[in-house]
């Protein structure tokens, strides 16, 4: 596909078939992530590739809401940013996140990236904290979010062009 079909193409996917996705498409997705720029090309994301069904579950219950998905995927991969080696970690992160997610759906697998930086789980208690502790974590690492993976049960319409909003749009 070319790169605007991808953009069109790419959904959040929260309901999966229980389908293995193929060793070599998710080596693609983590190539693209790590091949992701970043700030003076200091490369601060770690990514944690969770295919565990207990991890997966309580990851599910790190934050209050929109983490189910977790639960119910194929795998998931937590994208972590070094706070010690760039301040830029959560830009950088987040760019990793979104090429691994642009490159999923070239694959052909569904993903929905889950937010934990800045999120709190039912009891109050701060979901990146959460996260660093079900995968036995160091403090040093911030958790910008978790990703996840698995075979679309349905494929929702792409996206339309006519669907942006030009009026967003500033030129000086």
């Amino acid at each position: 596909m070319k790169l605007t079909e991808i953009i069109l193409n790419r959904r959040s996917i929260r309901k999966y078939k229980n389908d293995e996705i193929p060793e070599d498409k998710l080596r693609k997705i983590l190539q693209a992530g790590l091949m992701a720029p970043s700030s003076q090309n200091r490369k601060p994301c770690e990514f944690y590739v969770i295919r565990n069904r207990g991890i997966l579950k309580s990851l599910s219950e790190a934050k209050a809401m929109g983490a189910a998905m977790l639960s119910e995927c194929n795998m998931a991969i937590a994208v972590l940013g070094d706070g010690e080696k760039a301040d830029t970690w959560i830009e950088d992160c987040s760019i990793a996140l979104s090429f691994m997610m642009l490159e999923a759906e070239e694959q052909g697998v569904g993903s929905c990236w889950c937010q934990m930086h800045l999120r709190s789980s039912a009891d109050g208690k701060d979901a990146e904290e959460n996260v660093r502790g079900i995968l036995h974590i160091s403090a040093k690492y911030r958790i910008v979010g978790v990703l996840a993976l698995g075979i679309p049960e349905q494929k929702p319409s792409p996206h339309s062009p006519d669907e942006a909003d030009w009026n967003k749009v500033h030129y000086f």
